[in-house]
This record gives C-alpha cells, structure tokens and sequence, in this order.
C-alpha cells in the first residue's frame, strides 16, 4: 500500500511539474510575441526600406539561373548570375534573356540603397576609364567608382567559375556607363537605373508556403 502511495504522489509530482513548465513556456512565448510586435510597430526602422516591395514583387538580391525576371513589359530569364565582392561588399550582375533575340544585364546592388540598373553592351567604343569625364552620343559622365573584385559565376555567363576582374563606373543622373575587364580587355556597357514598380521577379524555385 505504501508502495502504490509512493507511485501515486511521484505521478502527481510529475503532472505538476509538467503543468508549471508549459505554463512557463507558453508565458516565455506570449511574452515574446508581445516584444516582437512591439518592435515592428514602434522600434527604429529604415523608412526608405524596400522589405514591403520585395514581398510583393520578389527580391532582386536572390535573382538565380532560372528565374524569370518582367521587365518593362518584356518576361526575360536568367541564364547567369556573377557574384562580384569588395572588400565585403557584394553585388550581383544578372544575365537576361527573352530567348528571341532580346538580352541584357541587371546589376543590382545595395549602396546603401537598392540600385538595380539594366546595361546593354556597347560595340565599337573607342573610349577608355580613366578620365574625370567621359562624353559618349552627346552625353557627358561622370566618374563614380573604380576598382577591382573578385567575382563567382553560375548559368551561363561566359566566364570561368571564379576569377578576377576590374570595373571603373560613371554616371550622369539615372544613366550610367561601367567599364569592366575580365582579362580579356576593358568591355563597355550603357546602364539606365529601372524604378522598383518596372520589374516584377518570379523565382523558379518559390519557397513553400507555411
């Protein structure tokens, strides 16, 4: 009988400390809940962020091999994706194609906004970075940046799966000119800045939902 007593106040001993612990845990969780909801609505936020955009109309930084990319009224798919850093910085230059004869690159990069600019490359351009200034089809650019980086590739890019390269950028308002050399000598490309609302990205692989 003492036998049995013993068992039966172990077994309630049990239940009770189950019963504290979820009540603490559920209490842990609702107080957690609290905090986060908290924060959302009154803690420091960035109000130029484009969290909101990107839910809706997909993230530019994870463009990858695959996705589909609506550009200006025009669907494109990413053929390649290079990875380029500096020093910690990252960006990204996106290889797009409509599959009929329409190509570009997007390059999209956090500086400390997000800038994505649609480039086409130029033929035939006798000009070299260097200079403060640099005039092309009556339009004058200045320079911006240079340097050099390291850059990863995936998709078809045309470029090894690693390397280096060089780049010196200008710019003249929302237009911008790059001058980049992968080794094989300085190419040159024209890029226009593409406002949030004249893409739209829809991933090939979406995550799954909850």
């Amino acid at each position: 009988m003492e036998i049995l007593l013993i068992i039966i106040v172990a077994l309630l001993l049990i239940i009770a400390v189950v019963v504290v612990f979820n009540f603490l845990g559920n209490r842990r969780m609702r107080q957690a809940q609290a905090e986060a909801l908290h924060q959302r609505a009154y803690g420091p936020a960035d109000p130029f962020s484009t969290a909101d955009d990107d839910a809706v109309r997909g993230d530019p930084r994870h463009l990858k091999p695959g996705d589909l990319v609506e550009l200006r009224g025009q669907t494109y798919a990413v053929r390649g994706t290079l990875r380029l850093s500096q020093s910690g910085f990252v960006w990204t230059e996106n290889f797009l194609d409509t599959g009929s004869g329409s190509k570009l690159w997007l390059s999209v990069e956090d500086d400390p906004d997000l800038e994505v600019v649609a480039w086409q490359e130029l033929s035939g351009v006798t000009l070299s970075p260097g200079p403060a200034t640099v005039d092309l089809d009556g339009r004058r650019y200045i320079s911006d940046e240079s340097g050099s980086a390291e850059f990863e590739s995936a998709g078809t890019t045309g470029l090894a799966p690693r390397g280096s390269m060089r780049y010196h950028d200008y710019e003249a308002g929302d237009q911008r000119l790059s001058f980049e050399d992968f080794g094989s000598g300085w190419e040159c490309a024209r890029g226009e800045v593409v406002a949030r609302s004249e893409y739209r990205i829809y991933p090939a692989n979406p995550a799954p939902g909850p």
